[in-house]
């Protein structure tokens, strides 16, 4: 553990890559190689389950510390990180422990099923025993949310230098269904096994936003066009007679959707698609909120598969016939796609081809973008001709160009503090628009949260006068006096039950404060409602 809390001490304090590449190296070149293991799965986010709930957390961290409940909680909303306060407010002892990082996340597996006075005796006896930074990771790991800022593929680069193995062999290596606490170093980086192949995607290519203006990207016959479809990226594998849906999160989603399951006698053995689920109700395509009832369900019904039917609208095969073809141009990944289409047409799947459009100048790009929520899409992917699918993020060859946000006024109702660098500042805001009553008065009605788009100045600036004009206090959220007006913009919109003023907003962010209004000024929640159609 000693040094697995170095190494994260040492990536927490550099922003330079180049530091934390050296670390990771040093670190991955050195440990031992179930620590190697138990650390690509902590980076890579495959975390084992949290044994013990926050709450309790809380409890038993204040009684070691011997300090009022007030104190500790005040001290947590300040420090804004549970794991932060408990290794602050935890009494520092001459014990130390030479545990390795692969003993303590093992007995925190097995402490799931432990008495609760069992997880207290345990969590005192090692609190005590480790310094600040190890008092630290170590709850960081019990809490479950261990976040540090190291990309999968900083790691990965750092892991590639450390053994030798090619960057992108190890990204394919790490996707996957693999567990941590069964399989060994050699096992998932370093041995070379067929079997690994059959249900593994291959790892993502994403798009940069666009910079500037389009035209920069030269002559616009060098690009194929598509839409950007709002869903869930996937990859859909079909192999030796089996099927297997990953969500680009790595995460494997076939039970979500057994409508897949026609593909097994319709396409054949060897092939790769890329695509995104989308929701498909009534035969047109529905909205990101539809497709929420599907995500997380542990089963999916037959009642919830008439309702909320999806689609894969498909625009990329990776592999095709048993044969990777990644490094094939796109004009003729594409082709091959549209043979497999054409293949199946009339068969009544759950997958259709996302139209590729080739348009002859950036005006006419400007256009087809300005149809993208008619098209119930996020808005356009620029796509080079010739480019071959790549690994990860890279410039030059896949662009995004998003439609402009939709916008309204709103009024700033509640406030929390924030996270990170950012924990003593009130920067968490939930926003409200007027709503007409039976009676004919206006109220405020909360329609979403928001927590980016300021300056660090105008962060300041509106903390302070949060602080000066609360109303109430409701534990770590405050009520203020409704004075102070935003300009909020956010992606798309739909009617919803599960919010009181009927709406969900998708990607809400702060788009400027708008001194000029006064709150009598700000938008209705008919207003918002009236941008569904848009």
């Amino acid at each position: 553990m000693k040094n697995f809390a170095n190494l994260i001490k040492t990536l927490d304090s550099s922003n330079k890559t180049s530091v934390k590449v050296e670390a990771l190296t040093d670190y991955f070149r050195h440990a031992s190689d179930e620590d190697k293991v138990w650390t690509i799965a902590i980076l890579s986010h495959r975390r084992p389950p949290r044994p013990v709930n926050t709450t309790l957390l809380r409890i038993w961290a204040n009684e070691l510390a011997n300090i009022p409940l007030w104190l500790f909680e005040e001290s947590y909303h300040i420090v804004g990180d549970l794991a932060e306060t408990i290794a602050l407010i935890i009494p520092t002892t001459k014990e130390h422990s030479d545990k390795s990082l692969t003993e303590y996340l093992r007995e925190m597996i097995a402490l799931k099923k432990q008495t609760e006075e069992q997880k207290r005796e345990y969590l005192h006896q090692n609190w005590l025993g480790l310094n600040y930074y190890e008092r630290f990771v170590f709850t960081k790991l019990i809490t479950g949310s261990f976040r540090i800022g190291v990309s999968q593929k900083l790691m990965t680069r750092a892991l590639s230098k450390a053994t030798g193995v090619d960057e992108d062999v190890l990204a394919y290596k790490l996707m996957g269904d693999w567990n941590p606490n069964t399989i060994s170093f050699q096992e998932l980086i370093l041995d070379e096994k067929s079997s690994d192949f059959q249900s593994k995607p291959y790892p993502f290519y994403l798009a940069y936003p666009i910079e500037g203006e389009p035209s920069s990207l030269g002559n616009p016959e060098d690009w194929a066009i598509e839409h950007k479809w709002d869903g869930i990226r996937s990859q859909t594998i079909i192999r030796d007679g089996e099927i297997y849906v990953w969500s680009r999160g790595e995460e494997l989603v076939t039970d979500k959707y057994p409508e897949f399951q026609s593909f097994l006698q319709n396409i054949p053995d060897g092939t790769v698609i890329d695509g995104e689920i989308l929701p498909f109700p009534d035969g047109q395509i529905g909205t990101f909120n539809d497709l929420q009832t599907r995500i997380g369900r542990k089963t999916v019904s037959q009642a919830l598969l008439q309702k909320t039917p999806v689609i894969i609208k498909v625009y990329d095969l990776l592999e095709w016939q048993n044969e990777d073809i990644r490094e094939k141009s796109y004009v003729e990944r594409r082709l091959s796609l549209e043979n497999l289409m054409e293949s199946v047409e009339g068969k009544n799947l759950p997958l259709q081809l996302s139209e590729s459009i080739s348009l002859n100048s950036w005006e006419d790009i400007a256009e087809e973008r300005m149809r993208s929520r008619e098209m119930k899409s996020e808005g356009l992917m620029l796509k080079r001709k010739s480019s071959p699918y790549q690994v990860g993020r890279k410039k030059g060859d896949w662009w995004k160009w998003k439609i402009e946000p939709l916008v309204i006024d709103a009024v700033l109702t509640y406030a929390m503090r924030g996270s990170g660098r950012r924990a003593n500042l009130f920067t968490d805001y939930t926003f409200a628009l007027w709503q007409t009553n039976e009676d004919g008065a206006r109220e405020l009605v909360t329609f979403a949260k928001a927590y980016s788009g300021l300056t660090d100045e105008e962060f300041r600036r509106v903390d302070d006068w949060i602080k000066k004009h609360t109303v109430e206090r409701f534990g770590p959220v405050r009520s203020v006096t409704p004075e102070l007006v935003f300009e909020i913009g956010f992606e798309g919109i739909a009617l919803s039950k599960r919010h009181k003023s009927g709406v969900a907003t998708r990607f809400p962010r702060i788009l400027r404060w708008r001194h000029d209004k006064k709150i009598q000024d700000a938008d209705s929640i008919e207003n918002l409602k009236s941008m569904i159609a848009q």
